[in-house]
């Protein structure tokens, strides 16, 4: 229907009556049927509507599939990845769990990191107006980045990065003891002895020293992968399919989170390689589904609620005796 409303939609009656005569059409859950083709690259990234997270695999202009799961974790990114062969490169942004999942079902992958989400987390954690030297340098080698095109640039960074080491290394190992200073940030844990002085700096370079070392910085200018044009950044996902389920979602509004996700499965299935007509999708079952069976819990015997008897603790019994008398 895209932005027209339902009254426009459906000339010959209400939108209520509109809704209550396609109600059914909310029955059929489109899927992406797997082929079993060996991607050169495939990006992942995930989603979150409402307290859902949609998990998504793509692979150029399309679609591969998704999963539904409470949080990116393990469990979740490995019930996404194992329906696929195993791509020659997957990119990423290195979210909760997908380390793992990819170690456990595509090991012999290749990992190219987003070097859009590196540049943000360093941006993070040194914010963009770092006030020392040393964060400003270490911002400057952050934002160079995804200005890195050839495989002799990004020795000149890495090689850079080392240069950093050399003469900010020991802002990033100093430290603070509780026994020699007054003042004690915030994050500081009532029962920590030292903490390290430039904390956020050290993050900043431990990131960039880790992925570095990890040798997923740069995969896309491998020499095995010329000629395949392999990303060094998740934004075909980012802006050319997450972006645009935020924009369904944000012209189809009040939606019910039900409805939110069947939304965003018919996005996905209608951008994928060979999406079937609609129509081929449904089946007998989608405009009579069973009616769910009312179960009775049967109660278990147990003390008395309620009751028309008297019971001491009350303090209804006729009392007898002396209590209050001298």
């Amino acid at each position: 229907m895209g932005t027209s409303s339902q009254a426009r939609t459906a000339p010959l009656g209400t939108a209520r009556s509109f809704r209550r005569r396609t109600s059914w059409c909310w029955n059929v859950v489109p899927r992406i049927p797997v082929t079993g083709e060996i991607h050169d690259q495939i990006q992942v990234d995930g989603i979150y509507v409402g307290s859902w997270c949609c998990l998504i695999a793509v692979s150029g202009d399309y679609v591969l599939g998704w999963q539904w799961c409470d949080t990116e974790k393990k469990a979740a990114w490995a019930a996404l990845l194992e329906r696929f062969p195993a791509p020659r490169v997957v990119i990423t942004d290195g979210g909760s769990g997908i380390a793992a999942a990819l170690s456990e079902c595509w090991s012999g992958t290749a990992v190219q990191r987003c070097l859009v989400h590196v540049q943000r987390n360093v941006r993070t954690y040194l914010t963009c107006r770092p006030r020392t030297d040393a964060g400003k340098a270490l911002l400057r080698l952050g934002r160079a980045l995804t200005r890195i095109k050839a495989p002799a640039e990004a020795a000149a960074w890495l090689a850079g990065l080392n240069d950093w080491h050399q003469q900010h290394g020991h802002l990033v190992k100093a430290r603070t003891y509780r026994s020699t200073t007054a003042m004690v940030p915030g994050w500081v844990r009532a029962n920590q002895a030292w903490w390290y002085t430039h904390d956020r700096l050290r993050k900043a370079y431990r990131l960039l020293e880790r992925l570095g070392q990890a040798g997923t910085l740069f995969t896309y200018l491998g020499g095995e992968y010329a000629g395949l044009d392999i990303a060094s950044t998740t934004n075909r996902i980012e802006g050319g399919t997450n972006a645009q389920l935020r924009l369904l979602l944000r012209a189809h509004r009040g939606m019910s989170e039900e409805h939110q996700k069947r939304a965003i499965e018919w996005y996905l299935y209608l951008h994928s390689e060979r999406p079937l007509p609609p129509a081929k999708l449904i089946k007998a079952r989608h405009h009579n589904p069973p009616k769910p069976k009312a179960t009775l819990a049967e109660q278990q015997p147990g003390p008395e609620l309620y009751s028309t008897g008297l019971s001491a603790d009350e303090g209804l019994w006729h009392r007898t005796g002396w209590a209050g008398r001298s």
